[in-house]
């Protein structure tokens, strides 16, 4: 019976709790509104693309995980630096500005933890332009709120 009760657990886990766009449309159209903005900024797509995967994969969001992951692809990123954007870290195949952009998006990803430290601040000064920074933590900000929502909510990535 114990088996039973993790199963159904299991499965609650994987059923959309509410659809919140419907909920509360203003919401979300201000979350657009923030897309619209950050799709028109400088930030480069492909690297726009790697934050919101990084964060998504941080915060274990499905939806958008598929969602940027499909949008990467589309704009010619790699499978292996798609499959290894999780070790970052750890391959050379990433640019010193990418490589700044994704340790700022884990550093306020995971900001409780981690404080944004000054060697992650300085690294980003080194890569990008004020305006550039501001851009790129609003684009952060913006896909730890989208994940909120996804997991929150469990948003499920359209079916196979």
């Amino acid at each position: 019976m114990p088996a039973e009760s993790n199963l159904s657990k299991r499965r609650s886990i994987m059923e959309e709790r509410m659809n919140w766009q419907d909920v509360a449309p203003d919401a979300y159209k201000a979350m657009i509104g923030l897309e619209v903005y950050l799709a028109r900024c400088s930030l480069e797509t492909t690297l726009k693309e790697l934050v919101k995967i990084r964060a998504s994969q941080i915060n274990g969001c499905a939806f958008c995980l598929d969602m940027h992951i499909t949008d990467a692809r589309k704009h010619g990123e790699s499978e292996r630096r798609l499959n290894l954007l999780p070790a970052w870290r750890e391959v050379s195949w990433f640019t010193p500005r990418e490589r700044a952009a994704l340790a700022w998006t884990e550093a306020l990803t995971l900001l409780p933890q981690s404080q944004a430290p000054d060697a992650d601040y300085q690294d980003l000064r080194e890569q990008f332009s004020e305006k550039e920074m501001a851009d790129l933590t609003l684009l952060i900000s913006a896909i730890n709120a989208w994940n909120r929502f996804g997991v929150g909510f469990r948003r499920q990535p359209p079916a196979l």
